[in-house]
């Protein structure tokens, strides 16, 4: 956080800035490297979910994730994709997500129709927005989940929206 505010800073006063804890400037920027890289290419961090994943739902389950710093001080975000046993629509997976515990569904297919975190700071909740049916798999859906890491890791986000899904809907085998 600090860096991130230095960086910032310097750059609107027109100072240099030479990153110290990340390997590229943060400020403005996005990273796709958190921890260190491990011999497969993947990072520690994108590791870490999928064995979580795997942990939490079914050692079987295929997760990928590619892991991304991004300049804002509290919240992680999440673009997930998920592809289920049977069939599910974007409407049957919103009275789902609407009735789960610590999840607050904003999905309003306009501008500013979804959730940033930004907006989820402070709040306990999970945030999903933008819940869409995914035409590139059968049972497929995409959505946006945001949440403040502050209180809530990012794995534990994924894993407890993929859960509630999947408990009727996640593809076996």
């Amino acid at each position: 956080m600090d860096e991130l505010f230095e960086q910032s800073r310097n750059i609107f006063v027109g100072d240099s800035s030479t990153p110290v804890k990340f390997t590229k400037q943060i400020a403005f920027n996005v990273i796709p490297h958190i921890d260190s890289f491990l011999d497969d290419g993947s990072t520690k961090e994108e590791w870490k979910m999928v064995v979580e994943t795997k942990k939490i739902l079914d050692p079987k389950i295929k997760v990928t994730a590619t892991c991304v710093r991004v300049p804002v001080f509290v919240g992680h975000s999440e673009a997930i994709n998920l592809e289920f046993e049977d069939e599910i629509s974007a409407e049957e997976a919103q009275n789902l997500l609407r009735e789960a515990p610590g999840v607050m569904l904003v999905d309003k297919r306009e501008d500013g129709g979804y959730v940033t975190p930004v907006e989820c700071v402070g709040d306990g909740a999970t945030f999903v927005s933008r819940v869409r049916e995914d035409s590139t798999v059968d049972n497929g859906l995409s959505l946006w989940c945001v949440s403040d890491n502050l209180r809530k890791g990012a794995a534990l986000n994924a894993v407890q929206i993929a859960e509630l899904l999947g408990r009727r809907h996640l593809k076996k085998g």
